[in-house]
């Protein structure tokens, strides 16, 4: 078999790993893997579905391919992922240029699905269980050699109000520890430096199998395997941080002191119209406690403004929280209204430019939080994982442990002696460049 095929994973880092998985499918049944869409036969779209902007990002890419197809550069595209999953009625109806619409659950059978789209004949729709997406199987590593994500669990059993993911995703399903290990020291064999642990709620790992939250057992094994340097966890839930997962990331030193808690709000009712627990005290209360037990740990998180109800005092409530909890890393979405969720037909829905407005406030006093990070880092060593030699700055560039892969910044600086991508270096802050530090090779 000599057809070409490429896949585009757009969203999340937890579609990347599907993706991933998918390019080991085909390669395995004889399919040449190329990077550059123009030179496949067959265009696959791992496509995201969580919110109108990422929705909007997978539709333009699908159009962008109807006219590669139409050009004859390309001869079938195949649609995968969320968008596929949650729009299974509409998407080969309104997006004529897709030979093949499949479920999530349809992933394992890929191989096949391509080569019947490019044999050509009536369009193809597949969506079996989404729970036939599977949690196990080789994957194809698409991130640089010394950085990779590990998937621990598959669905959410959060329903929170406002997202789409359950019904979309499924169920929580987490993975086996013994699973777990072995592809994590198969990646730290193959040169993997940085592991990444996602899930849609990485506290909540293990409840389904073994009967409680088990993510500190996972860490504290993980944490054995040689050659792994950073562990990062992301997508953490609140009300699952432990006092043991806390005691973990405190005392291993592979873990590094960042976590990323997505908060979303800290009014009381809005939190209770979300359908998540907590309020400003409590959640204050847990931060405090973090960095109490972890003194130099990097918060990530993310709000949501203009929730269907939210007043302007509400609104305030989290920019004041906002400040009060000065987070290093913090992003800020506008409310989307996403139809089949519960909170899509609650009273209140808010002005588009009023949701807008608030998240702009919000993310206005963030540039100053960061400058101000900025600022005090500069006279200090750094640990920072080196990525690559920016041509346009004409300088080195890498990540510290406060930098999450694509989500947060990096740090610059120059070397007198170039250093390799994937290594760990002592990186001197002399300044800082928007919100980016800049040093110098130690």
């Amino acid at each position: 078999m000599n057809n070409k095929v490429a896949v585009v994973s757009l969203g999340c880092a937890k579609n990347q790993v599907d993706a991933e998985m998918l390019l080991y499918s085909l390669r395995q049944k004889g399919f040449t893997i190329v990077g550059d869409s123009s030179e496949a036969d067959a265009v696959i779209v791992n496509t995201c579905g969580f919110i109108d902007s990422a929705k909007q990002e997978s539709i333009d890419e699908i159009i962008e391919l109807g006219t590669m197809k139409r050009e004859g550069k390309i001869k079938a595209i195949i649609v995968t992922g969320c968008l596929a999953e949650r729009y299974q009625d509409e998407i080969t109806k309104q997006l004529y240029e897709i030979d093949a619409a499949v479920g999530i659950g349809a992933n394992e059978q890929i191989a096949d699905i391509v080569e019947k789209a490019l044999s050509g004949g009536d369009k193809i729709e597949i969506f079996p269980d989404k729970l036939s997406l599977p949690l196990e199987g080789g994957r194809v590593q698409s991130t640089p050699f010394y950085t990779a994500y590990l998937k621990i669990a598959e669905g959410c059993d959060n329903k929170c109000t406002f997202c789409a993911i359950p019904m979309i995703r499924g169920k929580f399903r987490s993975r086996k520890i013994e699973n777990l290990i072995s592809e994590a020291k198969e990646l730290a064999e193959k040169g993997v430096r940085e592991l990444n642990v996602i899930a849609q709620d990485t506290t909540r790992y293990g409840e389904d199998l073994y009967g409680e939250p088990s993510l500190d057992r996972l860490l504290t094994e993980l944490c054995k395997i040689d050659g792994l340097h950073w562990i990062r966890v992301l997508y953490c839930y609140p009300d699952s941080i432990t006092d043991n997962l806390i005691e973990v990331m405190a005392r291993e030193e592979k873990v590094v002191n960042y976590i990323d808690l997505p908060l979303q709000h800290c009014n009381s009712e809005i939190l209770r119209k979300m359908h998540r627990r907590g309020d400003r005290q409590s959640l204050t209360a847990l931060l405090d406690k973090m960095r109490k037990k972890i003194p130099d740990v990097i918060f990530r998180s993310t709000f949501i403004t203009g929730f269907p109800g939210e007043t302007e005092e509400q609104f305030e409530e989290l920019a004041e929280f906002a400040k009060e909890i000065n987070f290093r890393r913090l992003g800020c979405f506008a409310y989307s209204q996403e139809e089949g969720t519960p909170a899509a037909k609650m009273p209140g829905q808010l002005d588009d430019d009023v949701k807008q407005k608030r998240a702009d406030i919000i993310m206005e006093h963030q540039q100053n939080v960061m400058a101000e990070y900025c600022e005090s880092l500069i006279g200090t060593e750094a640990e920072v994982l080196v990525e690559g030699f920016d041509k346009i700055a004409e300088c080195w560039y890498g990540r510290t442990y406060a930098d999450a892969p694509e989500v947060d910044g990096c740090v610059f600086f120059t070397a007198q002696e170039p250093p390799k991508a994937g290594d760990f270096v002592k990186v001197k802050i002399t300044d800082y460049m928007g919100c980016d530090p800049v040093g110098e090779l130690i």
